[in-house]
């Protein structure tokens, strides 16, 4: 009797009951574990649209970037002129990002397209891995900044070297020292020797044209650079030698090198005043050698790219690093009792999460060391930079190297 009364305050039978189980139980088996989810699959309501955009030697790995959870749907390269089908492979960009079911980027084009394809892809509403170096030239950089700012994307530049030092007691210790303010008179001085493929990534005087191979598209390829006569060495790895597409082994190295160091000495936010350089006289169009470039802050803090593939080495002044030795007692103990700085959460993370912004500024920041000592290079002559107007003072034949012109209709 209790038992009936029971069933009627549920409504629920026992043989109700055990079909409404049968039923959920095939529904578990019929539904594969990819769409449901679980332990090893991600479901597609969780999972991204990818493009890749340059598809040569960096192309994979720079799509690896963006996660496990990134479908690769599109692959879009100029070399692909004879096989485009407008589906799965582009020559054009811009028919990349109209399409809805891209939601994340990753870049591996020649630098001369970063921050155009960058801050096209933001302002279509994707989120953005770019390779290095971030721009080709310093006020690029700054309209990759607005453009993460207006849009509200999440780029990240392809290196990340800066991880490992945000996690290292060493280096977060010289970063809170950088940051406090309470270091008076900086002495630093960060050498960096050897590494920057000056040599290898020197481009050809005066090449000889030869004929626009039948798959390229050669216009698109130079884009935003000027249409030079195609030659196979400013096109592929070996575009690193030109000052059309990026510059030389320092542009391509050197924010692998000086990114995560910029982050240990607080530099993100700023730039050198004062840049130069140990080179031979340099070409128009072709990257050469150079032996070093010293870049000097407002604090006195230097940076020092040492080559070691021309001339002289790197002598003016010992590497030296900073320490709580160079702080009173009373100051030790402030920045011994300042909190460890927030690590940034991975690109994945990031897309996730939403949060944080503001790392474009970080990737101009250090992608501006390398036009910086570049451009006194080219020009063979101290620089003097004013970090806030982003601007060379007094000197307008290397001012003009800050900002440059575009081959129409590509602009910034």
């Amino acid at each position: 009797m209790r038992e009936n009364r029971q069933r009627k305050k549920t409504g629920l039978s026992r043989r109700r009951f055990l079909g409404t189980t049968a039923t959920a139980a095939a529904a578990f088996q019929i539904v594969p574990r990819h769409v449901i989810g679980g332990p090893g699959h991600t479901p597609p309501s969780e999972t991204l649209g990818g493009a890749l955009i340059g598809c040569g030697g960096r192309g994979n790995g720079t799509f690896g970037g963006l996660g496990k959870n990134v479908k690769r749907l599109v692959s879009c390269d100029v070399k692909y002129k004879d096989r485009a089908d407008n589906k799965t492979i582009y020559t054009d960009f811009r028919r990349v990002l109209e399409r809805k079911d891209i939601d994340v980027v990753a870049i591996a084009t020649p630098p001369h397209w970063h921050a155009l394809i960058s801050i096209a892809a933001m302002q279509a509403g994707k989120d953005v891995l770019c390779e290095k170096p971030l721009t080709r030239f310093i006020a690029e950089g700054r309209a990759v900044v607005r453009a993460e700012k207006r849009y509200g994307r999440i780029l990240q530049l392809g290196t990340y070297g800066r991880y490992n030092n945000a996690r290292n007691r060493d280096h977060i210790l010289k970063h809170k020292i950088m940051r406090s303010g309470l270091l008076k008179e900086c002495k630093g001085v960060h050498i960096k020797k050897g590494g920057l493929k000056v040599k290898q990534w020197s481009g050809y005087v005066n090449p000889v044209p030869q004929p626009v191979p039948a798959h390229l598209d050669w216009d698109m390829y130079c884009g935003p650079a000027p249409l030079r006569p195609f030659h196979p060495h400013r096109h592929g790895g070996t575009h690193r030698g030109y000052w059309d597409y990026e510059g030389g082994g320092l542009a391509d190295m050197g924010q692998h090198h000086f990114d995560p160091v910029q982050w240990t000495y607080g530099k993100d936010d700023t730039s050198p005043v004062e840049i130069e350089a140990s080179a031979p006289p340099a070409d128009a169009l072709a990257c050469g050698m150079w032996g070093w470039v010293e870049l000097r802050y407002a604090d006195g803090f230097t940076f020092v790219m040492d080559s070691r593939e021309w001339g002289t080495p790197y002598d003016r002044r010992p590497a030296r690093d900073i320490s709580l030795d160079d702080l009173g007692e009373e100051d030790r103990k402030k920045i011994l009792a300042m909190p460890d700085p927030e690590v940034w959460p991975t690109f994945e993370e990031a897309v996730k999460s939403r949060q944080p912004l503001g790392r474009a500024e970080a990737a101009h920041r250090s992608s501006t060391l390398l036009h910086l000592a570049n451009i006194a290079i080219r020009t063979g002559r101290k620089i003097r930079y004013d970090p806030v107007a982003e601007q060379i003072v007094g000197d307008e034949e290397a001012n003009r190297l800050v900002t440059q012109p575009m081959r129409a209709p590509w602009h910034i």
